[in-house]
């Protein structure tokens, strides 16, 4: 069974950084896309990162370019999210999600698109 497990969430002061780590595994690893969502209480889930593709290509949220860089380590079938200059505004659960098929930038950070989700870690910042 395919699973996503998220890592590295947290209470930081602003200004702080956090890793987080997505971890795949499952009967396939052989996907094209995984993005980084956050959801603040009240708020729609947003879209904030995304690598795709053999390249890989990364997209970001306006909101958290400069700040934020995704990566992954194909080697041990994880995804990371480094933040950095961490704002209270960035608070909220973080989850992974994976798509199995090409997904566009203009649709990368749309959560529709994703087919598997992990079950999120806890990002606070605060003073």
């Amino acid at each position: 069974q395919l699973q996503l497990v998220e890592s590295g969430g947290g209470l930081v002061q602003p200004g702080g950084s956090l890793r987080l780590s997505c971890a795949v595994s499952g009967f396939t690893t052989d996907y094209y896309a995984i993005a980084w969502f956050r959801q603040a209480p009240g708020k729609e889930r947003e879209g904030v990162s995304c690598i795709r593709g053999s390249g890989p290509r990364t997209d970001y949220a306006d909101s958290v370019k400069g700040r934020f860089t995704i990566s992954r380590d194909n080697a041990k079938n994880t995804v990371y999210l480094q933040m950095n200059s961490l704002k209270p505004e960035d608070s909220g659960a973080y989850y992974c999600a994976m798509r199995m098929t090409f997904v566009s930038s203009r649709l990368a950070l749309s959560a529709g698109q994703y087919d598997y989700w992990g079950q999120g870690t806890q990002v606070t910042v605060s003073s």
